[in-house]
């Protein structure tokens, strides 16, 4: 375990990780948070190489989580683990044509990828870490 990817991240920011929800809470309040740590469970991984990663809610909505320029990966074998992120995060409204690419990344049935018609607005997470904690 404390394998991570990127920069490593740090057992302070371990401490103050706080859950998904509370980080969609913080963002009601303004649009952008940097340097904040969230922890949750990794529920898919592109399986392309490993450049972006979703993150289990409680409410079950993917929590959409990109690498920082692209500097690092992720194995796919990460899925199913618990993970604590360290980056920015900001609410952003993704486009029709860029959620069905990522549909498709996702290897998405073409049914699934038509039925995305409109924007969402989503949080995303730029990281600059990952690290695995139990």
């Amino acid at each position: 375990m404390g394998d991570y990817y990127g920069a490593d991240v740090s057992k302070a920011s371990e401490t103050k990780a706080i859950t998904v929800e509370k980080l969609k809470s913080e963002l009601e309040k303004t649009s952008k948070a940097q340097n904040i740590s969230v922890k949750g469970v990794v529920t898919d991984v592109c399986p392309k190489k490993g450049c972006w990663v979703t993150v289990k809610t409680e409410d079950g909505s993917p929590f959409f989580v990109k690498m920082k320029d692209y500097a690092f990966f992720v194995p796919t074998a990460l899925k199913g683990k618990s993970i604590v992120l360290e980056g920015t995060a900001e609410k952003k409204i993704t486009s029709v044509e860029e959620l069905k690419h990522y549909a498709k990344d996702a290897k998405k049935t073409k049914a699934e990828i038509e039925a995305i018609t409109k924007p969402k607005e989503e949080i995303r997470f730029m990281a600059d870490g990952i690290k695995v904690v139990n």
